[in-house]
């Protein structure tokens, strides 16, 4: 009797969920078709632990071009007339006591301002000033969003880029990715939710893997990094001798021992494991395909640059970047280092221009081509920002410039930004913020809240405590949304 009732009950359940799911999937249809990013909001959900996107999300993905080494704001994004009648003069006390000093000027005694080495002008619609070391980036002007009113705490490399990347100036705190992993989940399940691509040749500035990890958080949800060359991902492919299929059986027998070890001892790490051994047989014919860049036209190359065809360069990685979000990768970062100009910064700041000026515009006009901006939020930025006073000598050609976390630039393009417009502003000297401030954590929840996450409800509780990426702050910037 109780096998008929079982049966009958699961017959039942049976029918309801096929009478449901036919109407399911012509809502989500229909949904697709009006709004695709809305569609996925309402009929689809994340597949993380929330469970329910908080609200309507404008973004299913980012790809994120971090500029580790903080490029000078002054010579980019934001300009400053006023310092060409201030060149070679005294900071004033009253301005320079506002703003912390690394260590490195201590011994200076003469701090003299320094106007922008590179020319600014206006471009597009939007009459955004951009340096003319940035010609392809100044060519989409009118497709960013260029905030010039970023500040930090920290005025630190290490620290600084922790800040950014986890909310805390301190190792052990979940990156961006790790959260959205462990919100959101993956859109494919044959690759990770959060890969990182860190160039080869950009200088050599200290980066440490904490900047993606997963922190507190399960340890499946850290960045997985996709390096150049014949192994894309460590230890992913078989031992020579190994088959697939002995590879696949001997993982499900590691899975049944797993399993068996939760259920004595109930630990989470045991399933994150499980779900890495599952997720490193997938990607064994999932990255191989998503990281093959022959068969990329050449005029795709010719939009890149030559560079793009150099594997590890920042261009083979933006349109790496690409790829992956073609195939839904959720959190695409991409680490470009070498912007740490204490010195020489009129020569080495245009090198680094060089290597990723045309890429980083190439990405948004690909994007753009293939109507992926629409759901793609892009990111360009570093951890902090440049002095505008000199460190060390100046002279007619050479200076360099301090760390200043009191403000910086970066720029967003695409999904939830409000295209061609420039936001926030600094005093004349470019030291301070004077208006719309936009602080670390308030561009987290921003970013949050455009994936459709509210920053304050997207927590985990460790030792007692509810964490979030954006630790007791932050707000999110309406402003610069659509």
């Amino acid at each position: 009797m109780d096998r008929m009732e079982e049966y009958l009950r699961l017959a039942a359940s049976r029918r309801r969920f096929l009478k449901r799911t036919s109407l399911g999937l012509g809502s989500i249809a229909l949904a697709n078709l009006i709004n695709p990013v809305k569609g996925l909001a309402q009929a689809k959900g994340p597949g993380g632990i929330m469970g329910s996107y908080h609200h309507t999300p404008k973004a299913k993905r980012v790809i994120y071009l971090f500029q580790s080494g903080a490029p000078s704001q002054i010579e980019t994004f934001d300009y400053k007339p006023g310092l060409e009648k201030w060149h070679g003069k005294e900071i004033p006390d009253s301005v320079r006591g506002t703003q912390r000093n690394s260590g490195m000027v201590t011994e200076q005694s003469t701090f003299p301002l320094v106007k922008s080495y590179y020319k600014f002008s206006q471009h597009g619609s939007s009459g955004a000033w951009i340096s003319d070391l940035l010609p392809h980036t100044a060519a989409v002007a009118d497709d960013l969003c260029i905030v010039r009113s970023m500040y930090t705490e920290a005025i630190n490399h290490e620290p600084a880029v922790m800040f950014v990347q986890t909310g805390s100036q301190l190792t052990g705190r979940p990156s961006i990715g790790s959260w959205l992993s462990y919100g959101l989940g993956s859109d494919n399940e044959n690759l990770p939710a959060f890969v990182v691509l860190v160039s080869k040749g950009g200088g050599a500035q200290p980066l440490s893997a904490s900047a993606w990890g997963n922190g507190f958080l399960p340890s499946h949800h850290q960045g997985v990094q996709f390096r150049s060359g014949k192994d894309p991902v460590l230890y992913l492919n078989n031992p020579y001798g190994v088959h697939s299929q002995d590879r696949r059986r001997a993982l499900d027998y590691i899975r049944e021992l797993n399993q068996h070890q939760f259920g004595i001892w109930g630990d989470p790490e045991i399933n994150s494991k499980i779900k890495q051994y599952e997720m490193a047989f997938r990607m064994q014919t999932s990255v191989p395909e998503a990281v093959d860049l022959k068969g990329e036209p050449d005029h795709v190359y010719d939009l890149y640059g030559e560079d793009a065809r150099i594997p590890g360069t920042f261009a083979a990685n933006c349109l790496m970047a690409r790829r992956l979000a073609e195939r839904d990768v959720k959190f695409i970062q991409l680490y470009h280092m070498g912007w740490d100009q204490h010195g020489n910064l009129p020569r080495d700041i245009k090198r680094q221009a060089l290597g990723t000026d045309q890429a980083s515009a190439a990405l948004i006009t690909d994007l753009k081509q293939r109507g992926m901006l629409d759901d793609t939020l892009v990111v360009w930025g570093g951890e902090f920002g440049r002095t505008s006073f000199s460190q060390g000598r100046l002279t007619k050609d050479n200076f360099g410039r301090d760390h200043h976390p009191g403000c910086f630039s970066i720029w967003m393009a695409g999904a939830g930004v409000r295209a061609g417009m420039s936001y926030g502003m600094t005093d004349e000297l470019g030291y301070n913020v004077v208006s719309n401030g936009v602080h670390v954590h308030d561009f987290q929840a921003t970013l949050l809240h455009i994936l459709g996450i509210d920053h304050e409800r997207l927590t985990f509780k460790q030792q007692g405590r509810r964490y979030r990426l954006t630790d007791v702050h932050g707000h999110v910037v309406h402003d610069i949304l659509t």
